[in-house]
């Protein structure tokens, strides 16, 4: 028997477990907590929901049923039998827990108690508000399905299975939050991830305190990362499921948060964050070009402005080809100054795109493009060449399909400029050896951030550098640790 269970037993006399109900649930008080009492075969039987969780007509349906052993059944003594065999729903359970009554009720099960007993029942009849599966603004393909998460955490692992039918499939359910009791399913393939990784990750989320987890996945991250204070992300979030399939089909664990429609991939390593889901739904030969074009785009959109405003400093370090390159006329502001104001310039246009209605967003882009910038560089506030290189810049974070590895370049890039705004290229080569340091000491659940570039291991960094025909990627990652570590029969 549970801790719990010798805490808050259930009583045999009903009442009594109506009156824990009143003074820890806010019975009576709280209008959304459902509760009807019967009489079957001269016994009480009490029911609890919470209206909102619970489909109207399913509730209505149990207590039709309970009422009709009025009229089929005449022993007394066998009502909890009775009870039990008329419940015609997929998952009843027994507790003899008032605590687990009260966190099941709250997370949308019907509790049925029977005067005399010790023990109440629980029905699974949980109906969840949320949308439909759609695809995510974030992950469009151009081929590909078009379902995604939802907040749904019941749909979420229904998605996730229909794409692996596998047995040795686990969905592991576990809750965090001392008021929240938050739903995470941990999910894993059972002969594929490694133990260690699997007990490191459940020992992480046992040790949780915390009153809830109302922002769900991004405070469970920051409980898992165990870094207060990082600008890299340390787990990938996804909303399709099939990205998180593939994961799991590597060796990876996957982590659904209910009310949310992102889950967690970990391990990950920076590599990781730089995938997308197009170039495995093309040739192999254009996942190849369209993953070096963003391997480009992400590196553009951190070290572009800090080596073009190095040459700026010092035109000597550039070749005669590239003499063009640098203003023409010397500002009023310092171009350093200049960069920033304009990085800066491009966050307020992103954060004011986020909270702008989509009817007026266009517009807004449009004055922003046309009018700020046209107008900043005449009154000599910009130059031409900052504007077309910040412009690039942002791109390339756009281009990044981590929304967390953009934002975190961003501030890689700025710290960057800074370094050679003071020192020149020796600021810029300390900034770019210390940014490369931070990254290598990084570890996500003892996991090398930047492998396989540190530690190498060519078969890996083969496969980030191409997208390799799957008939010939037959090897799971060995940064992972899979039990299984071939995907295909050897041949």
């Amino acid at each position: 028997m549970s801790q719990n269970q010798n805490k808050s037993p259930i009583y045999a006399k009903i009442d009594k477990n109506k009156q824990y109900m009143k003074d820890n649930v806010g019975l009576d008080t709280s209008f959304d907590l459902g509760f009807r009492e019967l009489v079957v075969l001269k016994t009480k039987i009490q029911l609890y929901y919470v209206t909102g969780l619970c489909d109207a007509s399913v509730v209505q349906q149990i207590m039709r049923q309970l009422v009709q052993i009025n009229d089929d059944e005449i022993n007394k003594k066998k009502v909890p039998e009775i009870v039990e065999n008329r419940i015609i729903y997929q998952q009843v359970e027994r507790t003899q827990s008032l605590d687990e009554v009260v966190d099941q009720m709250l997370s949308g099960l019907v509790v049925i108690f029977i005067d005399g007993i010790k023990y109440a029942f629980i029905v699974d009849v949980r109906n969840y508000p949320g949308r439909t599966p759609q695809e995510p603004d974030t992950e469009h393909v151009v081929r590909g399905s078009r379902d995604g998460y939802t907040e749904n955490i019941i749909e979420n692992t229904a998605l996730t299975r229909r794409r692996i039918r596998d047995a040795r499939l686990r969905h592991e359910m576990l809750k965090v939050g001392e008021r929240s009791k938050t739903d995470i399913c941990l999910c894993y393939i059972d002969d594929v991830t490694d133990r260690d990784l699997i007990k490191i990750t459940k020992e992480k989320l046992e040790q949780i305190e915390i009153d809830g987890i109302t922002m769900t996945d991004k405070t469970l991250e920051e409980f898992i990362s165990g870094r207060k204070w990082k600008a890299y992300p340390l787990v990938r979030y996804t909303e399709r499921p099939d990205v998180a399939a593939t994961h799991l089909m590597e060796g990876h664990i996957v982590l659904i948060v209910d009310t949310s429609p992102s889950v967690i991939i970990l391990p990950t390593t920076f590599f990781h964050h730089m995938q997308h889901a197009e170039e495995y739904r093309q040739t192999p030969l254009i996942g190849s070009f369209m993953r070096w074009i963003r391997f480009i785009a992400i590196m553009a959109s951190t070290f572009l402005l800090p080596l073009w405003l190095l040459f700026v400093m010092d035109p000597s370090l550039l070749p005669g080809e590239l003499s063009f390159i640098g203003p023409k006329e010397e500002g009023t502001i310092p171009v350093a100054i200049q960069i920033i104001l304009a990085d800066l310039g491009i966050e307020f246009l992103r954060m004011a795109a986020i909270h702008t209605p989509t009817a007026l967003a266009t517009s807004m882009g449009l004055i922003a493009a046309v009018l700020i910038g046209q107008i900043a560089i005449d009154v000599g506030l910009f130059g031409p060449e900052i504007i077309l290189y910040v412009s690039i810049s942002a791109i390339g974070v756009y281009v990044t399909p981590s929304y967390e590895l953009g934002v975190a370049n961003k501030i890689a890039r700025l710290f960057l400029i800074v370094a050679t705004a003071l020192f020149g290229s020796i600021g810029f080569t300390v900034g770019f050896t210390l940014y490369v340091l931070y990254l290598v000491q990084l570890k996500s659940l003892k996991t090398p951030y930047l492998w396989p570039f540190i530690p190498f291991d060519a078969y890996g960094m083969l496969q980030i550098l191409f997208r390799i025909p799957i008939p010939y990627s037959n090897r799971r990652p060995s940064i992972v640790h899979p039990k299984n570590d071939y995907r295909q029969p050897k041949t």
